[in-house]
C-alpha cells in the first residue's frame, strides 16, 4: 500500500483541526515528508472534490465537503492506489506444474477479496470519526503523564 493514503489523512485532519487555508510546506513540515509529496497527494483529492485549492501567497488548501461526510473510502477512491497489489507473481503460466502455473491467478483472487474488505471497512469511518481518535489519543496521553 502506498503512504500517499496515510498522507491524505494526516493532511485532512489537519485541516480540520486548523479550519483555515493551509500550505502544503505546512503540511509537509508537519508530516516530515517532502511538499512535493503532499501537492501530489493534495491534486488528487482536489480533483475528487475533497478539498479546495487557492493559488497565491496566501493561498493552501481547505476542505470542500464536511468532515462528517468525508469517508476513508472516498479518500482512498481519489488516490491512485491499491491495498492489495503487487506486480511481482511467483511461477510461470506456461508451466506444466499446477503450483506455477496457477499460483498468480489464484493470488489475483485472494487480493481481490482483500482489497474488496479492505474497502467496505473504510466506508464505515469518516474523517470525522479520524479526528475524534486523535482527540482521544491525546487525552489518554495527557492522563499519562499526570
Amino acid at each position: 500500500m502506498s503512504s500517499d493514503f496515510m498522507i491524505a489523512i494526516h493532511a485532512l485532519a489537519y485541516l480540520k483541526i486548523h479550519e483555515r487555508q493551509v500550505s502544503s510546506e505546512e503540511l509537509a513540515q508537519n508530516m516530515c515528508v517532502n511538499p512535493v509529496r503532499v501537492r501530489k497527494v493534495m491534486a488528487a483529492l482536489n480533483k475528487a472534490e475533497i478539498i479546495s485549492t487557492r493559488k497565491g501567497i496566501d493561498g493552501g488548501y481547505s476542505f470542500s465537503l464536511p468532515d462528517e461526510k468525508i469517508t476513508l473510502a472516498m479518500i482512498y477512491d481519489a488516490l491512485p492506489i491499491q491495498m492489495f497489489n503487487t506486480s511481482w507473481r511467483s511461477g510461470d503460466v506456461n508451466m506444466n506444474c499446477m503450483i506455477s502455473s496457477g499460483m498468480s491467478q489464484l493470488m489475483d483472487g485472494v487480493y481481490a477479496d482483500m482489497e474488496k474488505s479492505c474497502r467496505a471497512t473504510l466506508t464505515t469511518m469518516t474523517l470525522h470519526d479520524v479526528v475524534d481518535q486523535l482527540e482521544a489519543i491525546r487525552e489518554s496521553r495527557k492522563h499519562e503523564h499526570e
